[in-house]
């Protein structure tokens, strides 16, 4: 159990009637920490609560009692971590993938769970929490993994000996793929993602993960010293005593995973060596700490039988706890964003989304939007800015008021659109909403408002490939040759000396929501700044699919003239084709860490490359070279 349940344990038992908000203080953690650990001690039956209106008391169970009785002593002599550097973030991984089971014929992480596979599973709940930088270490049918393409764009290594060697030989071929500290999975896990979320923010470098004993049969038993690792073993009979049962997960910094393999390679004689081994030997020097997680729903998938457990039983509990604690999660920020009371949050829905996790909350009868950064955003957006912007914009009415923006985490959250209807490209191109759009543009891009920041989509461009190159992600055929033909039309564009206004500079439809007959909001402002006014007139033709004619009235409305200047038509159309090429690499960038778009990116890249020869643009490079 850890630091922070017992001091719940301790506070609880000094105070029953203690508020969530007096537990945060007392254990100096968040509201949202508490309102979890509340939960899992529930789940687990060290406490329980009474109700009385809307007040809660909270109570230990005898189990409770007897935890914080026995343990809490042993807790606080634990010794200090080895590392002196503080926790670093985790951004690599390595997935254990080699061996073969005699029940199936496939690697066990490709097994169909639902309607996913383990090894997906895991490689998407790595990606949710930033780590990107996946090995996989195969050997038992490797090219089953080249037949799935979300997972293409991750590392392979093959063990072409895993007949006749043990994990450590396949973790030691993955060492030269790997620079910093790893998260350490074996494929045939299920595992809760809370597991992981805990294991990245407990503060031991170097860690096992262990559980309570499974009854399984074939457990890697556990004996704890001092806090720390002392020993592993399968034969229970070699224990003075058993702290807990170790699963295949484990964090691993760098220094250690590089004594396991210096030693593995200089002295070790046995090719059967397993990692948990070599990990125990390296504990002889080295304190390699634990995370004890009580409750854990997990399994593991050695057998048929094993397998069978897992799809009627084991994952169906699994999704529902992990429902309960997605919901606990969004229930936490809103309890700290507006300090609400947990009975305060009445109703949470998905609200749809691209890029980020977007949620309808109803809370004291009042509706709010809450938005959750997606994943590696945060290296594409900057929030400082997109909160200074979005203020500005509701303050001018565009938005909605914002009630909270964390500008550190992304996470932001907004009064729902009343009697909203989110406008789509087919009711985009009615012009009674054609004629509130380009009304909302204009107000918008006259505004006179300073945006904190120049949306300048050549500097985009270099920052998305140093991304895409650092994301290893695929350019597209014929990327050289497009990009050149861009850079020479940039010359073009720029000797234009456009004017720039404050722009949203990401007119999807979907950013568009009507609210009664004569109002549209714009919301959404992650990608706005300065810029040529014309990128929202291109962004919203191009992601509406207008005809020329539909173009051509939307134009007219928003100039409200009859005429489209030559001028206008050029920049609208060098708009796009700037617009299509920087999406394109975004997707190769999103994909590369894991998303799946589809044919959204080369279908734009496709169009950048043909609009390239578009007559417009053909005659005003000629002029430009005259």
């Amino acid at each position: 159990m850890e630091q922070h349940s017992f001091q719940l344990l301790e506070a609880i038992n000094k105070n029953a009637n203690l508020n969530q908000k007096k537990m945060a203080e007392i254990c100096g953690i968040s509201i949202g920490k508490v309102n979890y650990l509340i939960h899992d001690l529930t789940f687990g039956d060290y406490i329980y609560n009474e109700k009385k209106g809307r007040n809660i008391s909270y109570f230990l169970t005898q189990k409770g009692i007897d935890s914080l009785k026995n343990g809490i002593e042993a807790f606080h002599d634990k010794k200090v971590n080895i590392h002196q550097e503080p926790l670093t973030e985790i951004k690599q991984a390595v997935i254990l993938a080699a061996g073969s089971r005699k029940d199936f014929n496939k690697p066990a992480g490709l097994m169909p769970i639902d309607d996913t596979t383990l090894l997906k599973r895991n490689v998407e709940i790595l990606q949710e929490n930033g780590i990107n930088h996946i090995v996989i270490v195969t050997g038992y049918q490797k090219e089953a993994f080249q037949d799935i393409p979300e997972l293409s764009h991750l590392q392979f290594v093959h063990n072409p000996k895993y007949k006749w060697t043990g994990s450590m030989a396949s973790l030691a071929l993955a060492y030269h793929l790997i620079s910093e500290d790893i998260l350490l999975i074996e494929d045939d896990i299920l595992i809760e993602e809370r597991a992981i979320k805990e294991m990245l923010m407990h503060p031991q470098r170097d860690s096992v993960l262990i559980t309570d004993e499974s009854g399984s049969g074939d457990e890697a038993f556990v004996e704890l010293r001092n806090g720390y690792l002392y020993k592993v073993a399968k034969d229970i009979h070699q224990f003075n005593h058993v702290d807990g049962e170790m699963i295949g997960f484990s964090k691993l910094s760098y220094e250690v995973f590089t004594k396991m393999v210096n030693d593995y390679k200089e002295n070790n004689k046995n090719p059967y060596m397993n990692y948990e081994y070599m990990l125990l030997d390296v504990s002889r020097h080295y304190n390699i700490g634990f995370l004890k997680m009580h409750n854990l729903i997990w399994g593991e998938i050695d057998s048929q039988e094993h397998y069978n457990i897992i799809i009627n039983k084991t994952y169906p509990i699994l999704k529902r706890k992990e429902a309960e604690f997605r919901e606990i999660q969004i229930k936490s920020y809103l309890m700290e964003a507006l300090d609400l009371a947990y009975e305060d949050i009445q109703e949470i829905r998905p609200f749809g989304g691209m890029t980020n996790k977007n949620f309808k909350v109803t809370v004291n009868d009042k509706e709010y939007v809450l938005r959750i950064p997606g994943n590696g955003t945060e290296q594409m957006i900057n929030r400082k800015e997109e909160k200074i912007n979005s203020t500005l914009v509701s303050q001018l009415g565009i938005d909605t008021e914002i009630a909270y923006f964390n500008e550190d985490t992304g996470v932001k959250i907004a009064e729902l659109i009343p009697n909203a209807e989110t406008l789509t490209g087919k009711t985009a191109k009615r012009q009674d909403y054609m004629m509130l759009t380009t009304a909302v543009l204009r107000k918008l891009h006259v505004s006179g408002i300073e945006m904190a920041n120049r949306f300048d989509v050549f500097e985009n461009i270099t920052k998305y490939e140093e991304l895409m190159e650092e994301a290893k992600g695929l350019p597209y055929v014929h990327y050289d040759e497009v990009r050149s033909k861009v850079m020479v039309l940039k010359d073009v564009y720029e000797a234009m000396n456009i004017m720039l206004k404050p722009c949203h500079n990401d007119l999807v439809p979907e950013n568009l929501v009507k609210s009664g007959t004569d109002k549209v909001y714009l919301i959404d402002w992650e990608y706005a700044g300065m810029n040529d006014p014309m990128w929202d007139v291109a962004a919203h033709s191009l992601e509406c699919e207008f005809t020329p004619e539909d173009e051509e009235l939307f134009l007219s409305l928003y100039l409200q003239q009859d005429e489209i200047p030559l001028d206008i038509q050029q920049r609208v159309l060098m708009n796009k084709i700037f617009q299509d090429f920087l999406w394109s690499i975004w997707t190769i960038i999103k994909e590369a860490k894991g998303d799946d778009f589809g044919q959204y990116g080369i279908n734009r890249f496709n169009r950048a490359r043909e609009n390239l020869n578009h007559e417009l643009i053909r005659e005003l490079a000629y002029s430009y070279e005259k």
